[in-house]
């Protein structure tokens, strides 16, 4: 196995960097690849987070992964991308320096732009050694994303997987174009995008979830065996993960001061009120009513909301995942 231009030999570990361009002020933008062999053949598992930089929940995923030792496998290897999006990431930015969305740029251009190039450069230079991957994300403009894993359903090895990764929730949500995920499943890589939690913000619990189902992932696929390490853990996963087909966002009638009074990750029932709008003088207090009987799985955090603004996401057809 041969990584950026490093020999990774059986049993070894190796801090590579991607180097792939350098900034107007001579700064070059490079990103921290981690690569852990077992000593025994196996899979090889890419984990990444960062993508978009303010989402740093992913990081902190990662980060424990590496620090507790969890990235070491017996058998196969692991590479590990905590922040792929550095410059982002520094900068507390969802957009890379050139102001593009790096998760709408794949599989990127050569001569492309500085996000594109990027891209083209992950694909060529990572992605060809992989058999799977994890790519974690949070909810993003303080929408707080109930731990879910994100999948296309239809492809039966990737949902098998997502129901060993232990989440109540598994959304059957439709690639985007040039999206990450999307371009890894056309080479016929099995990912799972990992959401939870929301932008510029850190949850122990949603990291717990993260951390949890990515060792029950290794130990399916047979790279280290995590099941006594998962009972001294705090116990996140549940047995009977619901596949969410359809959901639907419920939006602001009005402008003014917004506020939840319900439980993420609940079920609640049509014309139920779960939140509040009011002005901030006393004038009025409108009442914030489902729209459809289902799991709240995203809730907006923001104080301050406009008319038509997202307020939450609720699942509308459930299957059950066997």
């Amino acid at each position: 196995m041969n990584i950026l231009g490093t020999e990774i030999e059986k049993g070894t570990n190796y801090s590579l960097d991607l180097n792939i361009a350098t900034l107007h002020t001579g700064t070059s933008l490079s990103v921290p690849v981690l690569v852990q062999r077992g000593l025994e053949e196996g899979p090889c598992l890419l984990l990444t987070a960062g993508i978009h930089g303010d989402e740093i929940n992913g990081v902190e995923i990662v980060r424990q992964m590496v620090t507790k030792g969890f990235h070491k496998p017996n058998a196969g290897t692991l590479i590990c991308m905590p922040v792929i999006n550095v410059f982002g990431f520094l900068n507390q930015e969802r957009e890379f320096p050139d102001g593009r969305d790096l998760n709408r740029m794949f599989p990127g251009a050569k001569r492309g732009s500085l996000a594109s190039r990027f891209a083209y450069y992950l694909m060529h230079e990572i992605v060809p050694h992989i058999d799977y991957c994890i790519d974690y994300h949070t909810g993003g403009a303080r929408r707080f994303n109930y731990a879910q894993i994100r999948i296309d359903a239809d492809q039966k090895d990737t949902l098998k997987l997502a129901k060993v990764f232990g989440m109540k929730f598994i959304k059957d949500a439709e690639t985007r174009d040039k999206s990450f995920r999307k371009t890894l499943a056309e080479k016929g890589k099995k990912v799972l995008l990992f959401e939870g939690g929301k932008t510029l913000h850190l949850d122990r619990t949603v990291t717990n979830h993260g951390i949890n189902g990515t060792l029950r992932v290794m130990t399916y696929l047979g790279m280290r065996d995590f099941t006594s390490c998962l009972k001294d853990r705090v116990a996140t996963a549940t047995a009977a993960p619901k596949l969410i087909k359809s959901s639907s966002w419920l939006r602001a009638k009005r402008s003014g001061m917004f506020r939840s009074n319900c439980q993420l990750g609940s079920f609640v029932q049509k014309k139920q009120v779960i939140g509040s709008i009011s002005d901030p003088y006393g004038n009025f207090e409108i009442p914030v009513k489902a729209h459809v009987s289902g799991y709240i799985i995203c809730v907006n955090h923001a104080p301050l909301i406009n008319q038509g603004d997202a307020l939450f996401h609720l699942s509308k057809k459930i299957e059950a995942v066997f």
